[in-house]
């Protein structure tokens, strides 16, 4: 069997026997939401990530307005470098969020036990119990937002490492190219969200520069990869060579988690649910030259099950994953 791309239906249901409140920090919006037991996650609200100090008196001001009663748990899911100590810091997305004690504040807040994880790691959490990952006892998850990271199950486990296990957006994929979590050519720089409305900068840059005409126009200030995507519905070859070249540098970067980690599964979220079809045809060609063709045909891709809610799944699951022992406080 080749490598596969199909869609998931959502088979699992969360569960919990006390109220989750789920915070999930991203570098452009955050959410928060509710578990009550065994009903349906419900989100509360969500709003623009701003600043440290504006946006956690927003959280706080939010889970202080849904009237639960103790006791209950915080899971928190948050693009940081930092969160095996509890702590945003050096998170790529989230300038001047630096040694923010959340899960500290939190807790002292609420009275509440409170976990914080990695989105990459949290999302994973999300669709391995709930979404496409069930089921299988070795798989990745990629965000593929604002900016890329992943979420491992090894063995039947999440995988912390030494704390940031999963930053594949570091990996540098070529020389030059957008930038992206920290460094040119980065595979976040050529596949994320970010890196998509960069890339299509670069190359329209190239066209300018040797008397071409503009072939896209942002929406605002700077392109986007929603941009892009939009272009590329429209029939715009431009957009839709950008996302082909996104999808030969994602085939790529995909091709050394399937020789390096022996994967069962690799669940792609975020801008691959929109542009799946621009995307996929370069991936597999890809990852067809560049992959093992024995580690290959035993490792499906799929898009994520959980859609747009995962971040609220992801949060949610943090602090049931946190309940069992498997996060430090």
């Amino acid at each position: 069997m080749q490598a596969q791309i199909k869609s998931s239906v959502v088979q699992g249901k969360l569960s919990s026997s006390h109220t989750i409140v789920g915070v999930d920090i991203g570098g452009t919006k955050t959410a928060v939401s509710v578990l009550e037991r065994n009903e349906p996650v419900r989100e509360v609200e969500r709003f623009t990530t701003r600043g440290s100090s504006e946006t956690l008196a927003r959280i706080i001001a939010l889970i202080k307005g849904i009237d639960i009663q103790p006791p209950f748990s915080i899971g928190i899911s948050c693009g940081t470098l930092g969160a095996n100590r509890g702590l945003i810091t050096k998170a790529p997305n989230l300038p001047g969020w630096d040694d923010v004690p959340i899960v500290d504040l939190l807790s002292s807040e609420f009275g509440a036990e409170a976990f914080l994880l990695n989105d990459a790691k949290a999302c994973a959490l999300a669709e391995w119990i709930f979404g496409a990952g069930q089921g299988c006892q070795h798989m990745a998850f990629l965000t593929a937002g604002t900016g890329m990271g992943a979420g491992l199950i090894l063995n039947g486990e999440l995988y912390l490492g030494t704390g940031n296990a999963g930053e594949v957006g570091h990996i540098r994929l070529a020389e030059s190219g957008p930038w992206g979590h920290g460094k040119l050519g980065s595979f976040e720089g050529f596949c994320s969200g970010g890196g998509i409305g960069r890339l299509a900068d670069l190359r329209i840059r190239d066209i300018v520069r040797q008397g071409g005409k503009m072939p896209l126009r942002a929406e605002t200030a700077e392109l986007t990869a929603k941009d892009v995507i939009a272009a590329a519905r429209k029939g715009n070859n431009f957009a839709i060579n950008i996302l082909g070249e996104s999808g030969t540098y994602l085939g790529q970067a995909l091709s050394i988690l399937v020789d390096v980690l022996g994967l069962e599964r690799i669940v792609l979220g975020s801008i691959y649910l929109r542009a799946q079809d621009w995307l996929e045809p370069a991936m597999r060609k890809a990852l067809h030259a560049e992959a093992l063709p024995d580690s290959l045909r035993v490792c499906e891709i799929l898009p994520a099950a959980l859609g747009e809610g995962i971040g609220n799944y992801g949060a949610i699951a943090v602090a049931q994953y946190g309940l069992r022992g498997q996060i430090a406080t």
